[in-house]
């Protein structure tokens, strides 16, 4: 294992990544404080499952249905506040 100090290791962060494909890397961060840092074995990393999609997934709404329904909010207030008049934003004028 190979200790290095955060300054070494930011100075330094290619080399020490390279490094760890083969060996564990001690960076050191103060008195009692540390990371290491490593490449995992395949063993280690236990493979992520595949989700199936849920009810949540399905009365989920489409981009499109969502712009929709916040237009017409938009609409809305605008209309309860400003009635038929129309303002235009200086930015957008």
């Amino acid at each position: 294992m190979t200790e290095v100090s955060g300054k070494e290791f930011i100075a330094n962060q290619k080399r020490y990544f390279d490094m760890a494909i083969d060996e564990r890397i001690c960076i050191k961060r103060g008195k009692n404080r540390f990371h290491l840092l490593y490449a995992p074995d395949e063993k280690q990393v236990p493979p992520q499952p595949i989700l199936e999609p849920d009810e949540d997934f399905y009365r989920a709404i489409s981009a499109e249905e969502f712009r929709k329904s916040a237009i017409e909010i938009v609409e809305k207030v605008h209309q309860k506040f400003y009635g038929n008049e129309r303002k235009i934003c200086p930015r957008n004028a």
